[in-house]
């Protein structure tokens, strides 16, 4: 089995200097590429420079992480990709769970290592932890991180064991799998395109598996931090898109219960005086209105296969209940 890791990379030299020599010490059995998106810094003129071992694609335009890495996978023939942020440390021997968890199963499809925070390295981080969940109304949540609560990782999530979807800062993937799911949708641009892939890939009866005796640090944010409108933007409206491609039952009623849960977060921002993103909101629901009609056409080409998530409500349970931590839902 060939493994290529592919960097999707945007104006990133200082990110690439700061975390790609760790990938290039410990990851001696894969390929290394970097995917740029039309940079404007001098990232591949560093690049050829310091790594000359490294494959440089470069992308003709920066059409964000989905186009970005569907175009640049069509040049790539390894076996397995590892789609991988520009931010992300790995440590010694991780590709070796992986790969053995790979071989096990030609039905595993897509697999996330465990994915721990650079900057407080004890701690889960925040854009996948311990692998990712859904619950009735497309919100997603995370073993070791639901909402803004992150877990201390103490070896409570060191197994192998069945996920929902795995953290596009790094995936795992089988290049038969990515190729007959056409890969990314564009019309996301950034962010929940990797839930939408997985749940696409479970939909067609794969496996989505976390190894958790193979670990990465992420410094998470490097494009755009939690607190930035646009993500904000992104993140509830591209949710949606999610339910209405993929969700199984009453598609009505759920996202008529989702877009009520959205507003109350939006009320919740203004009590926050967070206005930018109250307004991110109500743009994102705009946005959706206006693709309604391809996502609908889109869900009628593809399977709704089951229910996969495992409670109703994750908003719920956290605010409701007070179930700050995954292994007590």
């Amino acid at each position: 089995m060939n493994i290529a890791i592919v960097i999707l990379n945007w104006n990133g030299k200082k990110l690439l200097e700061q975390f790609l020599p760790s990938v290039v010490k410990h990851s001696q059995d894969a390929t290394i590429y970097v995917a740029d998106n039309a940079s404007t810094d001098d990232s591949v003129e560093y690049l050829k420079s310091s790594f000359p071992s490294v494959r440089i694609i470069q992308n003709s335009e920066n059409g964000g992480y989905a186009k970005g890495y569907n175009d640049a996978l069509k040049q790539i023939k390894e076996d397995v990709f590892c789609l991988m942020n520009n931010d992300i440390e790995v440590t010694k021997n991780w590709l070796s769970p992986i790969a053995k968890t790979l071989n096990s199963d030609p039905n595993i499809a897509i697999i996330q290592p465990k994915i721990l925070d650079f900057n407080n390295k004890s701690y889960f981080e925040y854009a996948g932890a311990g692998g990712g969940f859904i619950d009735k109304y497309g919100y997603p949540y995370c073993k070791g991180r639901i909402f803004n609560s992150i877990e201390k990782d103490v070896g409570q999530y060191d197994e192998i064991s069945d996920i929902f979807w795995s953290s596009g800062a790094c995936l795992f993937i089988r290049k038969r799998v990515f190729e007959e799911l056409n890969g990314f949708d564009e019309a996301y641009f950034a962010h929940m395109e990797e839930i939408d892939l997985c749940w696409r890939a479970k939909n067609f009866g794969y496996d989505v598996k976390y190894v958790g005796n193979s670990s990465v640090f992420h410094l998470g944010g490097a494009t755009l931090s939690k607190s930035n409108p646009k993500k904000t933007f992104l993140n509830f409206r591209n949710s949606l898109f999610n339910l209405v491609k993929n969700a199984k039952g009453n598609l009505f009623l759920l996202i008529l219960v989702r877009l009520i849960m959205d507003g109350v977060a939006g009320i919740k921002f203004i009590f926050e005086f967070k206005f930018s993103h109250f307004t991110s909101i109500i743009g994102a629901h705009l946005s959706f209105y206006s693709h309604l009609s391809k996502l609908l056409k889109r869900r009628r080409s593809l399977p709704q296969s089951k229910n996969y998530y495992e409670i109703n409500s994750i908003v719920w349970s956290y605010f409701i209940r007070k179930k700050r931590q995954f292994n007590r839902l």
